[in-house]
């Protein structure tokens, strides 16, 4: 997997993970960082490394390994804290509300195998390097995901236009939160399978907001009343 910019290379030496070989502007300045790489390194023209990654790689690109997705029950536990992504496929909101997600210390995001954003290069830029703190679950279907985590003892909210306000919500206990996709929110079944469902009310004209604002509103809140902040 190629991953890029000179922020995501930064963490990926600090956290000691593996770079099988990277790729470099010619004119590329950083020798800090070109100094810390421990794998073969190759230089380029601008042109070249532009058609490699899609996005601003600041003149630095690096292959990793693929991601390798976590087990459900890796990030279960008592008065657990879980956000569940109902098809999200903007790698940059993906990406957001990673860094959302582990500024509030949450154990887990579950995501669905099928027309979901992976993790990429792009998710891990937008995550600013925070995505070697969190851990991804991948699964093949939520509701299925959703019963298994009431099995577990976790009350499941859902956010949707139509709900409660979701300061009015109690996210005690062990809870998993769930956000919908960027064009059709959380799907029916995950909604009829949701213990609440929480509501951002609206004072100007839009009628929504984007998932990873959405995302961090509702998963602060869910920490100011566990009084974890």
């Amino acid at each position: 997997m190629y991953v890029f910019g000179k922020n995501v290379v930064e963490s990926l030496i600090q956290n000691g993970r593996k770079i099988n070989k990277a790729l470099v502007y010619n004119e590329f300045r950083d020798k800090d960082i070109l100094n810390r790489l421990n794998c073969p390194i190759k230089y380029y023209d601008l042109n070249y490394l532009d058609k490699i990654v899609d996005g601003n790689h600041q003149g630095i690109i690096v292959d990793i390994d693929d991601y390798e997705y976590y087990d459900i029950d890796d990030i279960i536990k008592e008065n657990g804290f879980i956000v569940m992504l109902d098809h999200i496929e903007d790698p940059h909101n993906f990406g957001a509300i990673i860094r959302t997600c582990e500024a509030a210390g949450v154990d887990g995001i579950i995501i669905p195998k099928d027309r979901s954003v992976e993790v990429n290069g792009t998710v891990m830029k937008t995550s600013v390097g925070t995505l070697d703190n969190m851990k991804i679950v991948s699964v093949t279907n939520l509701t299925q995901t959703i019963k298994y985590l009431k099995g577990k003892g976790y009350w499941i909210t859902a956010t949707d236009m139509e709900g409660t306000d979701y300061t009015k919500i109690d996210y005690k206990g062990s809870i998993c939160i769930v956000i919908g996709s960027e064009g059709n929110g959380v799907s029916r079944l995950v909604l009829e399978n949701s213990d609440f469902i929480a509501s951002i009310k609206m004072c100007g004209k839009v009628n929504s907001l984007n998932a990873s604002v959405a995302a961090g509103i509702v998963v602060f809140e869910a920490l100011k009343q566990r009084n974890e902040i």
